[in-house]
């Protein structure tokens, strides 16, 4: 897998939600903090996006997206909106059961969200901005502009298949946003990394087959480059060495299988390079501060990572 792959799959957590809702007239709601993801498409007509904290508004047209990859708590309106309004924001769950306003000219929206596990964000998600908006007319990514027109198509026609096909468009949605920005983004570091040929051939090497016995020689002939080359650009442009990531990647692997399978420990640590279910216990504990059983069974029940 490529590492924007990997990076999205290590944190999704179940399948996306959404709704489909449409709005007439004067209507405000809010949409509170989220431990995830959460996005807006403008099927037809336009709204104005508050983001909490100050931040300046976005105007909303049809056919833009937004996502907040933070889960920043926002509000959405038919326009501008003083304090007092934003203030009286009305939950979205409330204004979802009440369908509508009257009057006036009308939204339509797709709003969902995609739940995430933090515990191990990868440093090229954690980079995203609070908001991502990606307007139509600015003409942009046509891969996403044929997701939005394929995710609206199926909502419009719901046909045989549409349990499957909404999630699968609602994921592919979010990979070509993540896409969408890295082309946009002016500064950043994860758009700097994944330009440059030496670090993207090194990181395609590690996540291809994290459990191979990689060292920085072996990964440098990987990259085609000295290995005084390969440590110098790597660790410039990502943050760390070479062989500092792979252990990093290779724990939050183990994380997502403890999280996500039944796995049993031998065969996580086989898979993610480690000689031993007591040689990934070790490092797993260094890392998180708690066992992989202890992490693994906090997982199911639903609660904080122990040991944080």
């Amino acid at each position: 897998m490529d590492v924007v792959s990997d990076a999205i799959s290590a944190v999704r957590v179940g399948r996306p939600s959404s709704n489909r809702i449409r709005v007439d007239g004067r209507w405000c709601t809010r949409f509170a903090p989220y431990d995830g993801a959460g996005f807006h498409v403008v099927l037809a007509g336009t709204c104005w996006l508050l983001p909490d904290g100050g931040a300046d508004p976005v105007t909303l047209g049809t056919g833009d997206v937004v996502l907040l990859p933070h889960g920043a708590g926002h509000v959405l309106a038919d326009g501008p909106a003083d304090p007092d309004r934003v203030a009286r924001a009305v939950p979205f769950e409330r204004l979802r059961g009440a369908g509508a306003g009257s009057g006036g000219p009308g939204v339509e929206l797709l709003c969902g969200k995609y739940r995430l596990d933090r515990s191990r964000t990868h440093p090229l998600l954690a980079e995203l901005p609070q908001t991502v908006h990606l307007p139509h007319r600015a003409g942009g990514d046509p891969g996403l502009r044929a997701a939005v027109d394929l995710l609206a198509r199926e909502l419009d026609e719901r046909r045989p298949g549409s349990c499957l096909a909404l999630p699968s468009l609602l994921d592919l949605l979010l990979i070509y946003l993540v896409r969408a920005w890295m082309d946009r983004a002016e500064t950043g570091a994860w758009p700097a990394v994944l330009g440059d040929p030496v670090a993207t051939a090194a990181l395609r090497a590690l996540h291809a087959d994290p459990a191979a016995a990689w060292t920085t020689g072996r990964l440098a002939a990987a990259a085609q480059v000295s290995r005084a080359t390969l440590a110098r650009r790597f660790g410039a442009l990502v943050g760390r060495p070479p062989m500092a990531y792979l252990t990093w990647w290779r724990l939050t692997l183990a994380a997502a299988r403890l999280r996500d399978t039944d796995a049993p420990l031998a065969t996580i640590a086989r898979e993610t390079g480690y000689s031993s279910p007591f040689a990934l216990s070790h490092a797993f504990s260094r890392e998180f501060g708690t066992t992989p059983g202890r992490y693994r069974a906090a997982k199911e029940a639903g609660g904080p990572d122990p040991g944080r």
